[in-house]
């Protein structure tokens, strides 16, 4: 069973000092209209060791990126450009290959996950890890295609939403509630016509619910209503997990963890610092926190949901969703010349 404790806030404030030994990395970053931009440079930069990456890593180049379909891109980019040069003082090129050139590590942080596979690319090619920020891709085909491209050139990337790293996450992990049989992850479920339903906002409670139980499911079943949908996954292990996604009300998250010896609930409390800092260490020595493969379940997941929909609420076997979507990716690699 997989229950990968997540390093606390307090233990990643001591650690964040010895991660600048060297000088900072110079750091690209793609696709700047979303407010993450901002609040995930001013953390880098500080040189404060007790906040978010401790100042290992810097912001020197940006690509705007944008998509006009999208208000929530389109209406911000020109804001957060300027920001970025003018509180941070990074340099705003015009293509992605340019932006390679200048930096040692970059990332990803365009806010539609439809165009990462296509800004991803250059960087691979360009050998540069890379952190991808949530939507990992706009679809698992995508997603898997990002994952074998990178592996075939050796470079690593990490992907993860900030509700796996909140402090009270980190404390209701730290629980001993003996072998864990399931958990109820809920939290927003606001949906973007332009991705598959959960991919947009459902993947905070979503990334927090596999935090909380590990990889291994097997089947997924969806119910759907335009208010919540309540997303029913039977894990390999006979665990259980309940995502419950909400949207048009009150949207707040908790993770409830049932255990043989006790049912616990995650404390309140969430800030970017802890992903920051996972980030500046990624960014540092290439080490993912986060297993790949769990990532690429979380997707699954998520895809496997939006089938059961399309199929009145019937349960969906994973493997199936996940090999179909492999099998696309691979050949559209193919077809790119990139396979």
């Amino acid at each position: 069973m997989h229950r990968a404790l997540t390093i606390s806030f307090a233990s990643a404030a001591l650690m964040a000092g010895a991660l600048r030994a060297d000088e900072p990395l110079k750091v690209g970053m793609i696709g700047l209209d979303t407010s993450h931009v901002i609040a995930f440079t001013r953390l880098l930069h500080s040189d404060n060791p007790e906040v978010g990456g401790g100042g290992v890593a810097r912001v020197v180049a940006g690509y705007s990126g944008g998509s006009e379909d999208i208000p929530s891109s389109a209406n911000r980019v020109e804001g957060y450009t300027e920001q970025m040069k003018d509180d941070f003082g990074v340099e705003i090129v015009d293509c992605i290959e340019t932006l390679c050139s200048k930096v040692d590590v970059v990332m990803l942080e365009s806010v539609d996950g439809r165009p990462h596979l296509e800004q991803v690319i250059p960087v691979i090619l360009a050998k540069k890890n890379v952190f991808i920020d949530k939507p990992l891709a706009g679809s698992l085909q995508d997603a898997i295609a990002i994952d074998l491209l990178a592996k075939k050139h050796g470079v690593k990337w990490f992907s993860s939403s900030a509700y796996r790293y909140y402090k009270g996450m980190t404390e209701l992990m730290a629980q001993d509630v003996g072998e864990v049989r399931g958990a109820i992850s809920y939290g927003p479920a606001t949906i973007e016509s332009h991705h598959p339903d959960l991919y947009w906002y459902g993947i905070h409670p979503t990334e927090a619910l596999y935090t909380a139980l590990g990889e291994g499911c097997v089947t997924v079943t969806r119910t759907h209503t335009d208010n919540t949908d309540v997303v029913t996954g039977v894990w390999e292990d006979g665990k259980v997990g309940t995502l419950r996604g909400l949207r048009n009300a009150s949207t707040p998250h908790q993770v409830v963890l049932f255990g043989t010896k006790s049912v616990a609930n995650q404390p309140g409390g969430g800030r970017y610092d802890g992903l920051v800092y996972e980030i500046a260490q990624f960014l540092k020595t290439g080490e993912t926190p986060v297993p790949n493969s769990e990532t690429l379940e979380i997707y699954t997941f998520m895809e496997a949901a939006d089938e059961s929909k399309r199929m009145g609420g019937q349960p969906v076997s994973m493997k199936t969703v996940f090999d179909q979507a492999h099998a696309a990716a691979v050949e559209d690699l193919k077809s790119r010349g990139l396979w």
